[in-house]
């Protein structure tokens, strides 16, 4: 098995487990404001978009006043963004190890500081992209072209490790290698990725013989 120089991570999927806070919010938000009641699986295709993208899909009009609104009650939601099980200790791990970690996250800056930063898990990162960062969003390569050259590495050193059929186009688009994050994937017959991950500790055999 190939080893890597760095390891990117998506967020939502992969390090958290974000579902239920953004898509049960959102379901609330389609019914009040447009009277729709929509099926919870038929929201899915969100997890992989940055919010007001997904907003834009579904039709909204006021996409600024409605994606306020969906913040506020995704953080108003009593089950918050949840680490999945042993995925701190496995960063830790890989940190330990000498192997440049870093992100690339549709979350702006705003939910990022609110979900991931009481983590811990950021002084690990020696990069991190998010949506205010780039132009271009997943699927585009621009957020993976922009944290590879953070980090001073080639695309064929590193790994992208998401949940999402959009992280593996991205990571495909910019010629680097994909680990699907089966823990938190929801349509992995879809995604032909390089490396199948059953669970986090499987990260540790891309860096450690």
């Amino acid at each position: 098995m190939k080893k890597y120089k760095s390891i990117i991570f998506d967020i939502d999927g992969t390090i958290l487990n974000t579902e239920k806070m953004n898509l049960i919010p959102l379901k609330q938000l389609i019914k009040e404001e447009k009277n729709i009641d929509m099926n919870y699986e038929d929201l899915l295709f969100a997890l992989a978009l940055p919010g007001k993208k997904t907003l834009e899909k579904l039709g909204f009009e006021d996409i600024e006043s409605s994606y306020n609104k969906w913040v506020k009650y995704v953080n108003e939601y009593e089950e918050g963004a949840t680490l999945f099980d042993n995925i701190d200790c496995v960063i830790k791990d890989i940190y330990s190890n000498n192997i440049l970690c870093g992100i690339v996250s549709s979350k702006n800056k705003a939910q990022y500081d609110i979900d991931f930063m009481p983590t811990g898990l950021h002084e690990y990162m020696s990069a991190v992209i998010l949506e205010d960062d780039t132009m271009n969003h997943k699927p585009h390569p621009e957020p993976l072209e922009k944290v590879i050259e953070k980090l001073k590495i080639n695309p064929e050193d590193a790994i992208y490790i998401g949940d999402s059929l959009y992280d593996y186009k991205c990571a495909k688009s910019c010629n680097m290698d994909f680990g699907l994050a089966l823990w938190g994937a929801k349509n992995p017959k879809d995604i032909n990725a390089d490396i199948n991950l059953k669970n986090p500790s499987d990260l540790l055999k891309l860096i450690i013989d």
